[in-house]
């Protein structure tokens, strides 16, 4: 089924020129040139596979809109991009708590747009349930059930993103292993994708918030210093 992605810019240019490419690359496009556009389209269309929101919308910014796209029940999981104009480390990370995929900065080369398109839903194939010989993977207080695609911590269900979701299993089912930030880029973003290591701390922030006791001393999972990240067990230390 071809995926579905709604573009949402007030620069026609941009909406044009990205649509042109996206439809030439097999998905549905679906416009929109303001936030309160947008949010009709999403209203309306309830498998809408990806958003791209420019950041700065007139009216209702970018941020906003996607605050609000998240309290919609058919569109809280979906992935989002992020574009702006603006090279701000604040909005950058401000984007990625939001729950974003990936934040561009304008001008980019469309080769690198699409380049990230196909990260994105490379990753989410990915998500779809495979048999594993593991069914779960248990850490002390923590618990990773892999056919369900859902955590628990102290018994209590835990609401992750899928691209959470994947770090930590993709974290969990190495533990003890060290990985790099641009080794999880490699195997969680996809080989060919563009955005810097800073991605990769945002998500592993945000992550801790969710899951650690005390995510300014984390007990799962653990930063090597100069190197990366690695998950540990605390039950094996009891």
């Amino acid at each position: 089924m071809r995926k579905k992605i709604l573009v949402i810019d007030d620069e026609p240019s941009i909406v044009e020129l990205l649509t042109y490419n996206l439809r030439k690359e097999g998905y549905d496009v679906l416009k929109a040139y303001s936030a309160e556009e947008a949010f009709e389209i999403a209203e309306r269309e309830s498998n809408i596979d990806l958003f791209v929101i420019d950041v700065m919308l007139p009216g209702m910014d970018g941020f906003e809109l996607a605050r609000s796209l998240k309290t919609m029940e058919n569109h809280k999981d979906k992935p989002m991009i992020f574009l702006t104009a603006k090279k701000d480390e604040f909005d950058r990370v401000l984007g990625l708590e939001l729950g974003a995929d990936d934040y561009i900065t304008k001008p980019f080369s469309v080769r690198e747009f699409l380049a990230r398109i196909k990260a994105i839903f490379r990753r989410m194939r990915r998500e779809i349930p495979i048999e594993r010989k593991k069914k779960k993977i248990t850490a002390k207080d923590l618990e990773i059930d892999l056919e369900r695609y859902e955590v628990r911590v102290r018994g209590k269900l835990v609401n992750l993103t899928p691209l959470e979701f994947d770090l930590l299993r993709f974290l969990a089912e190495n533990e003890g292993r060290v990985f790099s930030r641009d080794v999880l880029l490699d195997a969680l973003w996809g080989y060919d994708y563009y955005g810097d290591t800073r991605t990769v701390d945002v998500h592993i922030r945000r992550l801790r918030t969710k899951i650690e006791e005390d995510p300014s001393n984390p007990k799962y999972i653990i930063t090597v210093r100069g190197k990366g990240y690695k998950f540990k067990d605390p039950g094996k230390e009891d």
